[in-house]
């Protein structure tokens, strides 16, 4: 048997979004919080087939459009990567608009403005179009907030870190320099990916965050390595590790998220203020931090972030079960 899927493949800042705009599994018309564990529990192999090796890399990243079950969104997506089935993408999001709109798979009720229903929530895009273009996109964010400050924890080869532990999607372990870790700064991409492999690992020894408002979304399984930025055009640097053994070549949307929401709880960024965020290639999204909010007993910010995505191709992905490799390896 060989199922087979259609793809529009796009980069956003740098970092690969796969859509699958054909032979997605069809899943019952629930909310796609729902259909994102019944496509977890069912459906995984599509995920790996089309994310993992040989049809896509370790930094691969993609989504599935689905109607929308929620009457105020357009459409809803469930983010695939290498690390799973994510309940946000702020990268993907933006690659998924910029993708969607200029391949005519999605007819806004409003021109230059989307509503996502995600399985974090609802996100509102706006975006700006050109000759059939998406020349940009910006993102209104689910809300992010700092879960737990200051952290500490043992890192193998680095010593004693602390750590801040923030929300913007997905949660995120937010390191700045400190005694142990003097930046990104003569670090390699290697060195990231290992030391935040023992990050994570550390931290799930003693941290479970779980998300007040729905305890599906749990768990730290991204880290965001910031700096200061390299040119007046920026104000800050990050690597962002996420899956096994991805460095995001963007600032990372829900990252970008996560790291306004951390400076925002320690009073070093205003309700208003920008925040401009620079990836390790020096691709920028531009943050703001649009409004205060309360998630749950926690508060928290409504952030936007701001980012390009141009595709690169079609693709025709065919998934033959004859193939001994047909489901996708990852080298470890």
């Amino acid at each position: 048997m060989r199922s087979s899927f259609f793809c529009i493949d796009a980069h956003t800042c740098g970092n690969p979004v796969r859509l699958v705009a054909g032979g997605g599994p069809l899943l019952p018309h629930v909310p796609v919080a729902e259909r994102r564990d019944i496509f977890v529990r069912d459906h995984d192999w599509v995920r790996r087939a089309l994310m993992f090796e040989p049809r896509g890399h370790d930094i691969m990243s993609g989504a599935i459009i689905y109607p929308a079950y929620r009457e105020d969104c357009d459409f809803a997506v469930l983010f695939i990567e290498v690390s799973g089935c994510l309940p946000m993408c702020g990268a993907g999001t933006i690659g998924v608009v910029t993708s969607a709109i200029e391949e005519g798979l999605v007819k806004p009720r409003t021109p230059g403005r989307v509503s996502i229903e995600t399985p974090a929530g609802r996100v509102d895009v706006t975006y700006e179009e050109k000759d059939g273009f998406v020349d940009s996109v910006r993102l209104y964010n689910v809300p992010s907030y700092l879960h737990e400050a200051d952290v500490e924890v043992h890192v193998p080869g680095m010593g004693r870190l602390r750590v801040d532990i923030s929300y913007g999607g997905n949660y995120y372990a937010v390191v700045e320099p400190q005694p142990n870790w003097s930046g990104l700064d003569g670090m390699t991409a290697a060195d990231i990916v290992g030391f935040s492999q023992r990050l994570r690992d550390a931290l799930a020894e003693t941290c479970d965050p779980v998300h007040p408002q729905d305890e599906r979304i749990r768990g730290v399984h991204h880290a965001i390595w910031c700096d200061r930025p390299t040119s007046d055009r920026s104000d800050g640097r990050c690597a962002v590790f996420y899956g096994e053994k991805a460095i995001d070549r963007s600032p990372g949307g829900t990252g970008t998220s996560a790291r306004m929401a951390q400076l925002h709880a320690k009073g070093r960024l205003e309700v208003g203020a920008a925040f401009r965020h620079e990836s390790l290639i020096g691709t920028v999204f531009a943050g703001k931090v649009e409004a205060d909010a309360e998630i749950g007993a926690y508060r928290g910010i409504l952030p936007s972030v701001g980012g390009w995505a141009r595709v690169i191709g079609h693709n025709t992905i065919f998934v033959d079960e004859r193939d001994p490799l047909a489901h996708g390896f990852q080298m470890r």
